[in-house]
């Protein structure tokens, strides 16, 4: 046992040293930002952005990494003060609890070895997270929860119509404060439990998207092996959210799922962060059929940043997809959903978004189309919706 001793305190030397230096290598890796800083604008668009008083994104992964967000970071895509930097008034964090060894488009088994549990043993996380979904939704559901405690009254965790309203008063005379919601990519986190969704619930998420990468309990993923629709369980599951007032986030969901959602939902429903296949013919992406649909639901659709959403280069592909939803639908039902941190290359943080007005400039939007697509959308989606 003696011999042992000093074999053990080695290994935990090691481990600890591994949750200081791995997460953010692997995060630096797969977080990748394509343009270098300074980010140069128009004068007429950092004029612009200067006027805008709210903006808003419907999609970051950042909670997933371990960083502490209420740190600048010289990795990843998105923290507090760089919010600030840029005046972002909410931001969307989701919470990634599985992700399949080879992630792809195309096809992905739900079997597949799972590249979360290795990080999330890396990262120093109790061992009762190391092979639980529901627990690791749980810890980084907390992990916001206690960033925004640790600001100080200088963000709103966002889990209501009250709060909310409180954000958009505050931000009147401040506008360092700023406003964290909570959603989840992936019902499988509910591990099959319809009681997890209350759990989930009471931690502060208000969006779930029934898929990710691989079909679950719900039913199929865009990206699956079934492309199948809702399971018995998936109806349970969205009717109790739309009882909860948890939205449902179609990105990822097969097309069955958009369609069968899309019949039962009795709430509008998000797309937090997606392409259209007008700009770029991806099965992750939106039919102009599906568009109009989620439309006619009174749902918002965030357009996302990186190459496999939009094509590239990524800028004007945005700018693009934007303009499409723009022109079949019309203006109120577009907004951006950057899917920052999410593994993916990104032309910019959210220290670029200024570069966003720039294109919809040049592309000819106008100066309320722009301030619609940059935030004011979402505010008047959530005032109507939340409770």
């Amino acid at each position: 046992m003696k011999k042992l001793l000093p074999v053990l305190g080695v290994v935990v030397i090691l481990y600890f040293v591994s949750t200081l230096l791995v997460p953010p290598y692997i995060e630096s890796e797969r977080n990748p930002i394509k343009l270098e800083k300074p980010y140069i604008v128009s004068i007429e668009a950092q004029q612009i952005y200067s006027r805008l008083d709210f903006i808003a994104d419907l999609h970051c992964d950042a909670l997933l990494w371990g960083r502490d967000l209420t740190e600048r970071g010289e990795i990843g895509h998105v923290d507090f003060p760089r919010m600030r930097e840029v005046n972002v008034g909410l931001e969307m964090f989701t919470i990634v609890s599985k992700s399949p060894a080879g992630q792809n488009m195309k096809s992905n088994s739900a079997d597949a070895f799972d590249n979360i549990t290795p990080l999330t043993i890396a990262k120093g996380e109790s061992p009762f997270n190391w092979f639980s979904l529901i627990n690791r939704t749980l810890s980084q559901s907390n992990d916001l929860a206690n960033f925004v405690e640790n600001e100080n009254g200088k963000a709103i965790f966002i889990k209501s119509k009250i709060d909310l309203e409180n954000l958009i008063q505050a931000r009147k005379s401040d506008k360092n404060i700023i406003g964290a919601m909570l959603g989840i990519e992936g019902a499988h986190a509910l591990e099959g439990n319809i009681e997890n969704l209350d759990l989930v619930y009471a931690a502060g998420v208000r969006m779930i998207g029934p898929t990710h990468f691989f079909d679950n309990e719900l039913g199929g993923s865009a990206h699956g092996e079934n492309l199948g629709g809702l399971t018995d369980f998936g109806k349970e599951v969205i009717q109790k959210m739309n009882e909860l007032g948890i939205f449902v986030d179609l990105a990822h969901c097969s097309p069955a799922i958009v369609e069968d959602v899309l019949n039962m939902s009795t709430a509008p429903v998000m797309v937090s962060h997606s392409g259209v296949r007008a700009v770029l013919d991806s099965q992750r992406n939106l039919s102009d059929d599906q568009i109009k649909k989620i439309a006619a639901n009174e749902g918002i659709i965030g357009i996302a940043f990186f190459d496999m959403a939009v094509g590239e280069p990524e800028l004007p592909n945005i700018i693009a997809s934007i303009r499409h939803v723009r022109d079949l639908v019309g203006i109120k039902y577009v907004a951006l959903g950057s899917d920052y941190d999410g593994s993916v290359a990104v032309p910019f943080d959210i220290t670029g978004l200024p570069l966003i007005v720039d294109g919809l400039i040049q592309d000819g939007f106008t100066e309320q189309e722009i301030r619609a697509v940059m935030g004011e959308n979402v505010k008047q989606f959530l005032l109507k919706n939340l409770r």
